[in-house]
C-alpha cells in the first residue's frame, strides 16, 4: 500500500522571529507560536484531509542569522503543538469527568422525579391538574439529563477533532526553504 502524500502549508516570513510570541521568556526551542501565525497554521490544517500527513514548507531570507535561528524551528514547532495537544485532551478528560458528574446527578433527579410522578398519579384525585404534576415531574426529571447527554452526545467531538488536528500539526514534517536575500 501507497503511503499517502502529505498536504502541504506554505508560509513565507522576513524573519523567523515572526513566527513566535515576542514576549515568551522561555529558550527558543520552547517557545510559543505568536498567535496569527498559529491561526494560519491551525487554519490551513483544518482544510487539509485527515487521513493524509502533514507538510509545513516555511520560506525565509537566506541569511546567516535566518539560518540559525531556523534549525531549531522544527522542534520548537514540534514541541509547541504536542503541548497543545497534551492541554486539548486534559480539557476533553475534564468534561467527560464533568458529564459523569452530571450524569450521576441526573439519573438520581430522573428517579426521583418518577417516582414522584407515579405517587402523584396513585394518590391525587383524576383531574387535569394530577396529570399536569405527572407530566411536570417526567419533565422536570429529563431536563436533569440535558447538560450530561450535551457532553456525551455532541460536546466532546469538537475537542477531540481540535487535539487530534494538533496531534497532526505536532508531527508534521516542517521544511525549512531559504530564498535569496535582497541586500537592502
Amino acid at each position: 500500500m501507497a503511503t499517502p502524500t502529505p498536504d502541504l502549508i506554505e508560509l513565507q516570513v522576513d524573519d523567523i522571529a515572526q513566527l513566535f510570541h515576542t514576549l515568551d521568556p522561555f529558550p527558543f526551542r520552547e517557545r510559543d507560536l505568536d498567535r496569527v501565525a498559529e491561526d494560519y497554521i491551525v487554519d490551513w490544517a483544518r482544510e487539509l484531509g485527515t487521513d493524509r500527513p502533514i507538510r509545513i514548507a516555511v520560506h525565509f531570507p537566506d541569511t546567516d542569522a535566518q539560518q540559525a535561528a531556523a534549525r531549531d524551528f522544527s522542534v520548537a514547532l514540534g514541541r509547541y503543538f504536542a503541548e497543545r495537544a497534551a492541554t486539548t485532551q486534559r480539557e476533553l478528560r475534564e468534561l467527560f469527568r464533568v458529564g459523569r458528574r452530571s450524569l450521576a446527578i441526573g439519573v438520581s433527579i430522573l428517579v426521583v422525579c418518577l417516582a414522584l410522578a407515579h405517587l402523584a398519579g396513585g394518590h391525587l384525585i383524576d383531574s387535569p391538574f394530577r396529570r399536569l404534576v405527572e407530566e411536570s415531574f417526567l419533565i422536570l426529571g429529563w431536563v436533569a439529563n440535558w447538560r450530561p447527554l450535551e457532553i456525551f452526545l455532541y460536546g466532546w467531538l469538537p475537542i477531540a477533532r481540535r487535539r487530534d488536528l494538533y496531534r497532526r500539526l505536532s508531527a508534521a514534517n516542517v521544511e525549512l526553504k531559504p530564498y535569496p536575500h535582497a541586500a537592502g
